[in-house]
């Protein structure tokens, strides 16, 4: 079998480092998305129809191409049918007349089964109870349903109102205030919620009617403030469509954040007519080309050292020090791509514990909510999902403190194993009774709740084993991990979302990584079924289908290019170690 891992490792490294970009580092490619197609369509046609016609054609032929056989959509043109993507694209296709009366029809008849019915209320009470108290979702839906004339008389009614006001607090206050929508969105909150008090504002005896009416001229230049100079927000078709539909809708097409919004849309759009969900995630990306080679070199350090936040960043008020999933101007930093940048920067031979490193660690640190977890962007914004800890990216935190505590100093090292104490803790809280971690920012369509046990448990299992005095610490998680990625492990070898669930080379890699990590007393046998089935799912290393478990903000689908290589690559340099016997007894490698 030794034969064969080599082959498909040396051919699994070539793919690799044959999508790396001139620079050195990766940008991958994110899957076309129905949903940002439907928004971007219905933004562009709400600025001006008739001066971006071709490009609304465009998107509005893609959407019929795409659709599923069963007459709804998926957020991937792999995934299944939602409800929320079948909404905005059934409501984008709405003014295609004639062109789309097919696809109408039949997105209708799905919407019908789903929903009961097509009326306007079962519709908004379908939406708002898939996403119950977060409303980051289910208003930007409620109001494209609007503005596409599926929601019926008073439609504006139904959209819920956001209290867009609030931005007009310190951003300090934004956790203790509880908003409705998650860190990142607030141009969303601000753009929606004005159009929907255009729309339908509130009774003239009620206050909030002033309020909002006074407090308009100052919020309104704050879009501008927050847009990056790319003119999209988070670099995503969605929320920056979000934003210019409701301002269009608002009569505001005169806002001076609508020439940067539509020029970001225009660049956005693929030969194909479709758009992506997001312009890239180079430096997430890059970071885990890194760990799956087992070496950053100084180019790619270079380019990583240059994307961290030097200055405070205006969408979350995250001090300086931290790192965002891309080098655009939209991103903002997050918890795993600052722990992924520093793990990366480790690999650097030679490299020690410089400025760069020890202000990424003090990021971490202070980002530790007082549960002991480490949540995306924002401490103490726990109320909604994705501003919540998590137990992968606690983990990742983890392994990027350990790797370089013995350089840090003395009172950071002390910040160091209080943090782990608490880390630690909170990781024991959140394990399943059946061993497993639910993670936050990847899931699986095909399990009974849309959540994914196998690579969160991978996930947190590979981070607690790559620094022998974490794992030290950490060793009766990391057994409990083990033995539920051995009893999910389906028999043939492969893995998905959890045991009922469809394989996948991205849940089988990463399931083999983690195991092999610290390869317990059990027979390997495990490891030659999982490593013989990917092997021949890759075909010797050649053939790398993606599978949609990315999530991406409010649980929007995606899958991308780079993780089902990175991941495959990465396991198949673990099997070969431990093959080989090239590894000490007794010595880790980071994951």
């Amino acid at each position: 079998m030794l034969n064969s891992v080599h082959l498909a490792l040396a051919n699994t490294e070539a793919h690799l480092l044959a999508l790396r970009q001139e620079s050195g580092h990766w940008e991958g490619q994110l899957s076309s998305s129905a949903l940002s197609t439907a928004t971007a369509v219905v933004a562009l046609r709400g600025v001006d129809a008739v001066a971006h016609r071709d490009m609304i054609e465009a998107g509005t032929r893609w959407l019929i191409t795409h659709q599923n056989d069963d007459g709804g959509w998926g957020d991937t043109t792999i995934s299944k049918s939602n409800l929320s993507t079948t909404l905005l694209c059934w409501s984008a296709l709405q003014a295609a007349t004639g062109l789309a009366d097919q696809a109408i029809s039949k997105a209708e008849k799905w919407i019908t089964g789903q929903v009961g019915s097509l009326k306007p209320e079962a519709i908004a009470q379908a939406v708002i109870g898939r996403y119950g108290k977060d409303k980051t979702f289910s208003v930007p839906i409620l109001m494209l349903c609007t503005i596409g004339g599926t929601m019926g008389k008073k439609a504006w009614r139904r959209v819920l109102p956001l209290p867009f006001e609030l931005a007009a607090l310190p951003r300090s206050w934004f956790g203790a205030v509880g908003l409705p929508v998650v860190s990142y969105a607030l141009p969303a909150l601000i753009a929606i919620g004005h159009a929907r008090f255009k729309n339908a504002p509130p009774a003239w005896w009620n206050p909030l009617r002033w309020l909002r009416a006074a407090l308009w001229p100052r919020i309104r230049p704050m879009l501008k403030t927050l847009q990056p100079s790319s003119g999209g927000y988070l670099e995503a078709t969605p929320l920056t469509s979000f934003v210019t539909m409701a301002l269009a809708a608002a009569e505001e097409k005169n806002h001076p954040c609508i020439p940067g919004a539509v020029a970001f849309l225009k660049r956005s759009m693929r030969a194909d007519g479709s758009w992506p969900i997001d312009t890239n995630l180079a430096t997430w990306g890059t970071t885990l080309a890194s760990k799956a080679l087992g070496h950053t070199d100084e180019r790619v350090r270079q380019w990583l050292q240059g994307q961290q936040y030097q200055t405070m960043h205006p969408f979350t008020n995250a001090a300086p020090g931290g790192w965002a999933w891309t080098d655009l101007p939209g991103g903002v930093p997050d918890a795993d791509d600052t722990a992924g940048a520093l793990i990366a920067m480790k690999l650097t031979p030679g490299e020690g514990a410089g400025g760069p490193a020890q202000a990424g660690i003090t990021w971490l640190l202070d980002l530790q909510n007082r549960d002991g977890g480490v949540p995306t962007f924002c401490r103490g914004w726990g109320t909604l999902p994705f501003d919540r800890s998590t137990p992968e990216l606690t983990a990742h935190a983890l392994l990027a403190w350990w790797l370089w505590e013995k350089e840090l100093p003395s009172a950071q090292r002390q910040k160091v194993a209080e943090g782990t104490r608490q880390a630690l803790k909170y990781l024991r809280r959140t394990q399943r009774a059946d061993g497993s971690w639910i993670p936050l920012w990847f899931g699986n369509e095909h399990t009974a709740d849309e959540e994914n046990p196998v690579y969160g448990t991978a996930q947190v299992v590979a981070y607690l084993s790559g620094s022998e005095a974490l794992a030290a610490q950490a060793g009766d998680l990391i057994e409990s991990g083990r033995h539920y990625l051995l009893t999910t492990q389906k028999t043939d070898g492969s893995w998905g979302g959890d045991l009922h669930a469809p394989a996948s080379l991205e849940e089988t890699a990463v399931a083999l990584n983690a195991l092999l990590l610290l390869p317990g007393k059990e027979p390997l046998d495990y490891a030659t079924r999982a490593t013989l089935w990917l092997v021949n799912a890759t075909q010797n290393g050649t053939h790398f289908p993606a599978a949609p478990i990315g999530l991406y903000f409010a649980r929007l689908w995606y899958h991308e290019r780079l993780y089902p290589v990175i991941w495959t690559l990465q396991a198949l340099r673990r099997v070969k170690a431990v093959l080989s016997s090239v590894d000490e007894p007794g010595t880790t490698t980071p994951p």
